[in-house]
């Protein structure tokens, strides 16, 4: 706890990350909402209403995901991790703080995506508890899996000036093919969507989705149905494969210190 505090100031002193991180899905949000015009037939949703559960995927995967990877690329390239590893703090604090930081910088994003859907498109947030929980779990194994992925995903950057390139390369190429900017996703290629199921962010947009628009809108899936169980289960396997990657693949030095 003590270390996620740390991780929290010094995230929120920089006052131009935190700008740009949050506003980034929610300018593309606005943006895309603002684009795409209609309803779906056969349902009373519109393209900005599909689309807002979507990004709140893609917002949670930005926050998590881009800014652990080039966090940890940074505290590598100057030094941060190596003066970390002599002092008494247990390592594993420092990864936990980052997932707490994670944590809680995605329920603020969250909560501002869910307004701007709410408030611009008319959104309608659920009114039963099944609908929320759904949420709560597809949220929190979400945070989970693009956490460690992230963790992971940090030792491909050479140093602190390549990490943001590096780690927003494969959110963007994933974010494309998960379904995120091109609605709906059952009209994407079938190359695609076979990559995008792969990765755990379609996942999770699907299972926003399904917490947030009613079954009419189904027909826009690639399958019928939510498929709530394997949702759970690749969020749950990319977990555990994000946890074997940070045991196999990350690095406490840099490069240039070896």
């Amino acid at each position: 706890m003590h270390r996620a505090g740390i991780e929290l100031r010094t995230f929120f002193r920089e006052r131009d990350a935190v700008v740009f991180t949050f506003a980034l899905p929610i300018v593309i949000l606005a943006l895309l909402g603002s684009i795409y015009d209609g309803v779906y037939e056969g349902s009373d949703v519109t393209t900005a209403q599909y689309l807002a559960p979507s990004m709140v995927a893609a917002g949670i995967a930005s926050t998590v995901f881009v800014n652990i990877g080039a966090g940890i690329a940074a505290d590598r390239d100057d030094g941060t991790l190596k003066r970390l590893r002599g002092v008494p703090m247990p390592p594993v604090a420092y990864f936990v703080g980052k997932v707490l930081m994670a944590l809680l910088i995605s329920v603020i994003e969250t909560v501002l995506l869910l307004g701007i859907g709410v408030f611009a498109f008319d959104l309608t947030l659920p009114a039963d508890v099944v609908s929320w929980l759904t949420f709560g779990w597809v949220f929190l194994l979400g945070v989970v899996a693009c956490a460690l992925l992230g963790v992971a995903a940090s030792s491909m950057a050479g140093s602190a000036r390549s990490a943001g390139a590096v780690m927003n390369l494969p959110y963007l190429v994933l974010a494309f093919i998960s379904g995120i900017y091109f609605t709906p996703i059952g009209e994407l290629p079938e190359p695609l969507v076979t990559a995008g199921s792969l990765f755990p962010l379609k996942w999770m947009a699907q299972g926003f989705r399904s917490a947030f628009l009613p079954d009419t809108i189904l027909a826009q899936e690639v399958v019928r149905s939510w498929e709530h169980g394997r949702i759970a289960l690749v969020l749950a396997a990319w977990c555990i494969g994000g946890l074997v990657l940070c045991l196999t693949t990350f690095r406490w030095r840099g490069r240039r210190d070896r």
